[in-house]
Parts: C-alpha cells; sequence; structure tokens
C-alpha cells in the first residue's frame, strides 16, 4: 500500500476515517431519503401529484447533485485540497438546507431547499472514494467501500424510521428540522478530525507542488471513459441506481395508499426491512467480490449479476402479496440481493481507472447513477401512476413496481458483460 506507507498512515488512522466517513455517509442518507417517507403528507398538505413527488424526491436533486460532482472531482483530485475539509463544507450545507426544507411555504420553496440538499451533498462520495482508495490495498477496497456503503442501507434505515415516526407524532416540517441540524455539528469533527494522508509529510506536500494539481478534466475524462469495462459499468450502476431509487420512493408510497400504513408504520417496518436487507448485501457483495475476486477478478461482478437476476420474481410476488406483513417478508430477499453491487462496483470503477483520475471515476459513475438513477427513477414513475391511475385507481403504484421488478434483468445483463471484461482492465493502471 504505498500511498498509506508513504505518508504514514496507520491501521487506526485508517479504521477512524472509514467510520467518520461511514457516519458523515449516514448522514447523507437520512438527510435524501428522508422526503420518500415525508412525500405522501407533503403532498396532501401541499397538493402535490405524483409527478411533482417524483419531481421533489428526484430530479430536483438529482441534477445539481450530478452537475457540480465532476467540477469538485477534480479540485478534490489535485493534490493540494484536503479531501477530509471538502467533505466537512459539503456536510454542513446539506444540513443546513435539509432543515430548511422544514420551513418551505409551497412547492417552489421545497423545491429550491431540495437543490440545495443535492448541492452540499456533491462533495462527499467523490473525495470519500479518493481517499479511502488511497488508504487500503487493492486487494481489500471492494471490502473498504461497502463498509463506506453501509450509509446507504444505514442512512434508509434511520432516514425512514425517524422521518416516518416525527411525522406522525411532530410534522413533516418538524421532521426535517430534527434530523438537519446535528449535520452542522458533525462536519465539525469531520473538519478537525480527519487527515488527508497526501498532505501528511513535507515529501508529499513538495512532491505535489512539482506536478500538475490535477488531470485537465477533459484529460481525466478521456482516461476513465476509455476502459470498455468502465462504460459497462456505468450502464449496469445506472440501471440499478434508475431502479432502487425508483423502487424506494414508491414502494414506501405503495404501502400507505394499498395498505393503508401510516408513515410511521412504513417508515418503522420498510426502514428496517431495507435497512436490515441493505446493510446485509452490501456487506455480503463486498466480502464475495474480494474472496472470488482474488481468485478470478471477474467475479467481482459476479454477485450483483447472479443476484439481481434471483431478485426479479421474488419482488413481484412480494407486491402481489395480499397483506402488508407477508409483503414485506417477501421483500427482504430481493432487497439483500439488489444490494450486492455497491463495494464491487465502486471497488471496480476505482481499480479501472489512474490514481489522479479515481475521484472523477467516482463522480462519472456518480454523474450518471444520479442524474438517471435518482434523477430520473422516481419521476418516472410518477409520471407512469399517474398515466395509469384512471385505469388502476390508488392501485397504479402496485402495477408500476411489477414493472420495476422485471427490469432488475437489465443491469444483472451488464454487470455480467462487464465482468468479462475486468480481467484484463481491473488494475493495471495503477
Amino acid at each position: 500500500m504505498a500511498t498509506a506507507a508513504a505518508s504514514g498512515t496507520g491501521t487506526q488512522s485508517v479504521r477512524l476515517t472509514l467510520w467518520v466517513l461511514l457516519t458523515v455517509y449516514i448522514f447523507n442518507f437520512i438527510d435524501r431519503q428522508i422526503v420518500n417517507i415525508l412525500a405522501e403528507p407533503i403532498a396532501r398538505d401541499l397538493d402535490l401529484n405524483d409527478t411533482q413527488i417524483g419531481l421533489m424526491t428526484g430530479l430536483a436533486f438529482a441534477l445539481f447533485y450530478t452537475v457540480l460532482g465532476i467540477p469538485i472531482a477534480r479540485f478534490a483530485d489535485r493534490g493540494t485540497t484536503s479531501r477530509p475539509r471538502l467533505i466537512a463544507v459539503a456536510l454542513g450545507l446539506w444540513s443546513a438546507m435539509t432543515a430548511l426544507c422544514g420551513v418551505a411555504q409551497n412547492f417552489a420553496q421545497l423545491l429550491l431547499a431540495r437543490i440545495g440538499v443535492g448541492v452540499g451533498e456533491a462533495g462527499c462520495t467523490p473525495p470519500a472514494h479518493s481517499l479511502i482508495s488511497d488508504m487500503v490495498p487493492p486487494e481489500k477496497r471492494s471490502s473498504a467501500l461497502a463498509f463506506y456503503s453501509l450509509g446507504i442501507p444505514v442512512g434508509t434505515l434511520l432516514g425512514m424510521v425517524i422521518g416516518g415516526t416525527l411525522a406522525d407524532r411532530l410534522g413533516w416540517r418538524e421532521a426535517f428540522v430534527v434530523v438537519g441540524l446535528p449535520g452542522v455539528a458533525l462536519a465539525l469533527v469531520v473538519w478537525f478530525v480527519l487527515k488527508d494522508p497526501r498532505r501528511s509529510d513535507a515529501a508529499t506536500i513538495l512532491r505535489n507542488a512539482s506536478q500538475p494539481a490535477a488531470l485537465p478534466l477533459r484529460q481525466a475524462v478521456a482516461e476513465v471513459m476509455r476502459s470498455r469495462a468502465f462504460v459497462l459499468l456505468l450502464f449496469a450502476g445506472s440501471a440499478a441506481s434508475f431502479l432502487a431509487y425508483g423502487k424506494t420512493t414508491w414502494t414506501t408510497i405503495f404501502f400507505q395508499r394499498t395498505h393503508d400504513l401510516t408513515p410511521g408504520q412504513v417508515g418503522l417496518w420498510f426502514g428496517l426491512l431495507a435497512g436490515v436487507g441493505g446493510m446485509l448485501g452490501t456487506w455480503l457483495g463486498g466480502y464475495l467480490a474480494d474472496r472470488f475476486g482474488a481468485k478470478n477478478r471477474r467475479h467481482v461482478l459476479s454477485a450483483p449479476a447472479i443476484g439481481m437476476a434471483l431478485a426479479v420474481p421474488l419482488a413481484i410476488l412480494a407486491y402481489h402479496a395480499p397483506s402488508w406483513p407477508m409483503a414485506l417478508a417477501l421483500l427482504f430477499v430481493p432487497t439483500v440481493f439488489n444490494s450486492f453491487y455497491y463495494g464491487p462496483t465502486y471497488s471496480a470503477a476505482q481499480g479501472l481507472v489512474p490514481v489522479r483520475a479515481r475521484a472523477i471515476a467516482a463522480a462519472t459513475l456518480l454523474f450518471f447513477q444520479n442524474l438517471i438513477g435518482l434523477g430520473l427513477g422516481p419521476l418516472f414513475f410518477g409520471m407512469l401512476s399517474d398515466w395509469l391511475q384512471p385505469v388502476y385507481g390508488a392501485d397504479s403504484v402496485r402495477y408500476v413496481l411489477y414493472g420495476a421488478a422485471v427490469l432488475g434483468l437489465v443491469p444483472a445483463f451488464f454487470f455480467w458483460r462487464c465482468s468479462l471484461h475486468l480481467d484484463a482492465e481491473l488494475d493495471r493502471k495503477g
């Protein structure tokens, strides 16, 4: 582990960094996903249709999140940039904007606040991925990035449980304020506690000063897109994200409309299912990628390809179940299978590009995942639900989710195709 060794990074420092970054990512997803469990009461209060719900929960956030991710990643790749302090500033901004969502008086104001959340969160994952990849050896990268990615299911769980409970007891406005403000305090912890290993000694600083600050943007993107495996990974990750964000938003609404649960009940039960299943799947996906990928590199992505294909019939059965407890039980295994891809995807992305383009690689992947997934997934499913309502009424969401389940075969196919190129391309560029 050249970077860690050169900078004096020890095991304790790596562990501290991973735990703090995991906590930051948990806050990231609490603030990102809480709007899903609050969507139905917000819609009733502000008189929104399903298309507006999709716009509020997805595109308004994702557009600015993705557009700003590339220049922020380029800044993070500069040798003189402190990645922990960049993350701290981003955390403080998105947390404050989450709290401001609670004072919005109309759809336009809420949309602007959600845009602010997206602007802040754009500065989190690209520098975090770059930092982690510099501090751990390649053979442990999948597990380390999977550990960081546990913030997705844990944050989703907490966002749903806390958001739903607060919505039932206090109201949706108060829920935004309560979950947003603690992140401002955490930003101070990140600023003063985490250190960037590439800035830890005089030799590193002198070496960085003698080199260009970062690859020119066009050159960095060209390096990233030159990998055929990376391009296929973009298709796979984007399709998986499209379905994940779309299904999360509309499954919470499905349980409220079809099974008459309150936001608090959905937040508790679906939040636990999504959180526990997501954590198990995320950890298992990283473990399987490191274990079997060490024997054959193509197996880094075998578990996501197989898991997403197997999840399709079980998800259809879950959405067809006559009772909500049965639906929840049937959704658990597909949730585990569909979570296999987090660690292996981000690990492969880091291993397919030069070291000085790692943050750009993460930002490029996140650009497509979030613009297509978070931006268009909830919005597309909301528009489709509005289109089906004249025929199916409140049950339109169920039929939307049937289609979403079948589409799980698309990312499964692209993960398989990408895996065929990994042996030739993975970790060949340093």
